[in-house]
């Protein structure tokens, strides 16, 4: 089951899956409230959503004038989406012109409260927080009613499992159920309280959907486990300001100002230097940033490439950077298959001097910092650009670290930064073993191992595998082949690092 559902988010971006998920609740919501099962009409509901898409569009275009950045749709649509499930629905010009006004409130905190290019804020929580305040509008979270708690709940356990923030939700639920029953001491009062605060309340589409956004929550995984707990706790009853008590949205605004302060979050515009090729049907992008990122080798970002006729998997994709910290240019290395995305397609259709966006950097796939650590790199196809930006790294700054690398390809031409990997060796004494898994076009002399990486290549290559600390990147597929080959040699969960971000390109 879970292999089915793993091999459908693959074929989907993080961002599209969001926007399918709340359309899917809005839908579940417009059907239960045809049938008088939700406290409103239908007619309302499509009303109040055209309201809020045409406010949300509108204002996002104006702000995109005037602050001259590029649009960025996805985004726009899931802060829409999420207004439409937690504001309204309105019958009276009053209701509508309130939700239009909460609308444009919260497309401007992407473009207002911005440092680097980069919102702070989730929007859609930023604007029903402060409507009260500004305008006194209160949402009515009918998201939260007891009939949709099943939906958000199918919903919200896909998001999550997608963009792996099992950690993030785990930790919010925990406080939020410690500070929430703490004072209940009899067990049918708390099984009684647990069932209200699921069927009866919206904090499992705010866990779910509102908490877990990837934008304005930390990227290391410590740090997104305090970022869970404090917004839960600012929730508990008992925590307030004065008079002032923290409604979900006013805790999760503080847990973003958190964020940015322990992670802070940058957004470049980048453009295109040249395009090398540098295996079969792969090649390497050579951007030129407008400052420079400081990041840690292996670490990846979010590349947004605005394109018309955009398919299914939208106009966002993450990839690891290739080029080293050392450099002065960012580079990813990406893999061109039979039928690209529209994405793929827009990117090899790019030429020196055009732009590129890039944000969010993200990753603990990074080296110890203990430099006596034995490491065992195993790489996979494209899966070899973090590696590629390691190495670099370590040639650049002469730190010499035990390092074996196995770099599986299905062919000798799909082989790439091999220049690096051969003066790796020759200046720093890092081994690369090349596996071939079909060698029919290896020329003469070429050192390889031909079929597939296995327990029996391992304990041969590296006798002291007990030793080490494993970093696995390449496919899905792949990355679950191997930690079972390690799993079975005995290596514990901790001496494994997977790179893995939301959807791969």
């Amino acid at each position: 089951m879970f292999a089915t559902i793993d091999n459908f988010l693959n074929t989907i971006t993080m961002y599209r899956l969001v926007r399918y998920c709340l359309a899917f609740l809005w839908l579940a919501g417009l059907f239960l409230s045809f049938f008088h099962i939700l406290p409103f009409g239908a007619v309302d509901l499509i009303i109040s959503f055209i309201i809020i898409f045409i406010a949300c569009i509108t204002a996002n275009r104006i702000f995109e004038i005037i602050f001259k950045a590029p649009s960025n749709t996805d985004s726009t649509y899931i802060t829409a989406l999420i207004l439409s499930l937690i504001t309204g629905p309105e019958t009276t010009l009053k209701g509508f012109f309130m939700l239009a006004l909460v609308s444009a409130l919260a497309i401007s905190s992407k473009y207002i409260f911005a440092i680097n290019k980069k919102h702070i804020f989730n929007p859609a929580a930023f604007g029903i927080a402060l409507a009260p305040f500004i305008i006194g509008y209160y949402p009515s979270w009918w998201v939260g009613d007891k009939h949709m708690a099943v939906f958000v709940l199918a919903a919200g356990l896909l998001i999550t499992r997608k963009i792996q923030r099992t950690d993030l939700v785990v930790s919010f639920l925990m406080v939020f159920l410690i500070t929430s029953l703490g004072t209940i001491h009899s067990l049918q009062d708390i099984f009684s309280s647990v069932k209200n605060m699921f069927a009866y309340s919206p904090i499992l589409f705010f866990m779910f959907v509102m908490l877990t956004e990837p934008t304005t929550t930390p990227p290391a995984r410590n740090l997104r486990i305090m970022y869970g707990a404090l917004v839960a706790f600012l929730i508990a009853p008992f925590v307030h300001i004065g008079n002032i008590y923290f409604s979900p949205e006013l805790a999760l605004i503080a847990g973003n100002i958190f964020s940015y302060l322990v992670s802070p979050k940058e957004k470049l515009i980048l453009t295109l230097k040249e395009k090398i090729k540098i295996a079969a049907n792969t090649y390497d992008f050579v951007f030129l940033p407008d400052r420079k990122l400081t990041f840690k080798p292996g670490q990846y970002m979010e590349w947004t490439l605005k394109h018309p006729r955009q398919d299914v998997r939208g106009m966002r994709r993450y990839f690891t950077i290739a080029s080293s910290p050392t450099e002065n240019e960012l580079s990813i290395g990406v893999k061109f298959y039979e039928k690209p995305s529209s994405y793929k397609k827009a990117l090899e259709a790019m030429h020196p001097g055009s732009p590129i966006v890039s944000s969010q950097l993200l990753g603990e796939f990074t080296m110890p910092k203990d430099k006596n650590k034995k490491l065992v790199f195993l790489a996979g196809g494209i899966g070899i650009t973090p590696f590629r930006s390691m190495i670099k790294y370590l040639l650049d700054t002469n730190e010499k670290r035990d390092i074996t690398l196995f770099y599986s390809v299905k062919n000798y031409r799909d082989i790439a930064y091999k220049e690096i990997f051969d003066q790796a060796k020759t200046s720093l004494g890092i081994n690369t073993i090349y596996v071939i898994n079909t060698p029919d076009d290896v020329p003469a002399g070429f050192q390889y191992e031909p079929g597939m990486v296995d327990k029996k290549m391992l304990a041969e290559k590296i006798p002291d595998f007990q030793e080490r600390i494993f970093y696995i990147s390449g496919p899905r597929a792949m990355i679950v082949s191997f930690e079972t080959i390690l799993k079975e040699l005995g290596i514990p969960k901790h001496r494994i690092k997977t790179d893995f971000f939301p959807g791969y390109a």
